[in-house]
């Protein structure tokens, strides 16, 4: 199996399946010097952890993490990183449900194309390596590049701005800092977050699932991240964040909206600003012009589908015999994953913006002619 790495000079590799042992990341590329205990990265393992509200799977994981290595006297050596977090909940009756229906085509899971590449060996337990327990590692390796963002002062907040057809209303980026965390669904917009939540229990007791849309806001990043061809940061975030499993689309700035704009009306208009910089008097780009970062907040959304175990029976096909059949829910399962996604999400875009800006700085540090028309280098440290 291939593409279990991710990121070029903050990279990430990643092993673990759903009812394995445990999952595991190795984290390539820290700098030296960082404070780092196993706190700080159970802050966001709890954030993602199952089991915690009636809008979850009730699969019991502690998700305990331990740092095994690149940590010296709570400090980053500058060795790889590595992190381990134990599966607890895997009860033998959970296994026996999957064994029992191991070669039945799961609507909506990977089990067919999981056949196709793999044959008879692809893990057939809670879909192996496709099941969402794998962003475990995703969460792990992004509250460690959320430590080295905070020293640049650059922070990545994400919230459900929609879910089941509700969406929330507008908010500034204080408001939705207020209210992040104040309610199961993840939603800032708390009157709205408490219909969302009725929706979704209403969904789930018709043995349904729910999908929706999740906003993500990246502030302080500074001007000049990305290349403008094929290493656009817009390509990078966007591929980081539908590499997440679940994850159908991704829209940057008004994204889709702009398709129904005249140019006159999607053009961020330039100023002049009282610091010395240009700003933009509006953001419909996202925070990036021609794939690089203009320095204002880097806006992102992307659609989440509803959770593919239902409880209603659905026809498919038995892989083996080539006859179809009728399955009924087997296991665990979330009404909605929007909610547990938001620190996926999250921890996918900071291993982006972290890889880079060690990218504009390790090119500029290399770099052998000036630019005169290029005197302002907002990534470099002073």
């Amino acid at each position: 199996m291939l593409g279990n790495s991710f990121g070029r000079m903050f990279r990430v590799s990643a092993c673990g399946e759903s009812y394995g042992e445990a999952m595991g990341v190795i984290v390539d590329g820290v700098p030296a010097g960082i404070p780092l205990e196993n706190k700080d990265i159970q802050v966001e393992m709890d954030r993602r952890r199952p089991g915690t509200s009636p809008l979850d799977s009730p699969r019991q994981e502690t998700d305990r993490v331990e740092i095994f290595s690149g940590v010296r006297d709570g400090f980053t050596t500058g060795a790889p990183v590595g992190m381990i977090v134990r599966n607890v909940d895997r009860q033998e009756e959970h296994v026996e449900q999957y064994r029992q229906k191991k070669d039945i085509c799961r609507p909506g899971h990977a089990e067919y194309t999981f056949r196709v590449k793999y044959g008879a060996y692809a893990d057939w337990c809670g879909a192996g390596r496709a099941s969402g327990r794998e962003t475990v590692s995703r969460v792990a390796a992004g509250a460690l590049a959320k430590k080295i963002l905070a020293t640049e002062n650059i922070e990545v907040v994400g919230y459900v701005k929609e879910v089941a057809g509700i969406a929330m209303q507008p908010m500034t980026f204080e408001e939705i800092k207020k209210n992040l965390g104040k309610n199961d669904i993840n939603c800032p917009d708390l009157k709205t977050a408490k219909e969302m939540i009725r929706r979704v229990l209403q969904i789930k007791d018709e043995g349904d699932t729910a999908g929706g849309i999740v906003e993500l806001i990246a502030r302080g990043v500074p001007p000049g991240l990305g290349e403008p061809v094929f290493d656009k940061l817009s390509a990078d975030l966007a591929g980081g964040l539908m590499s997440i499993g679940a994850v159908k689309g991704v829209e940057i700035g008004d994204g889709f909206a702009a398709a129904r704009m005249k140019g006159s009306e999607f053009n961020d208009i330039p100023f002049a600003g009282k610091d010395g910089r240009v700003h933009f008097k509006t953001n419909r780009s996202g925070g990036i012009d021609g794939g690089i970062s203009n320095g204002e907040d880097i806006v992102l959304r992307i659609v989440v589908k509803p959770t593919s175990t239902i409880s209603k029976p659905q026809t498919t096909v038995n892989l083996k015999t080539i006859k179809d059949v009728e399955l009924g829910s087997i296991t665990r399962r979330d009404p909605t994953i929007c909610g547990r996604v938001v620190v996926v999400a999250e921890a996918m875009t900071a291993l982006v913006l972290v890889d880079h800006l060690m990218l504009a700085r390790g090119y500029d540090s290399v770099a052998t002619v000036e630019n005169p028309l290029r005197p302002e280098r907002p990534w470099r440290k002073t």
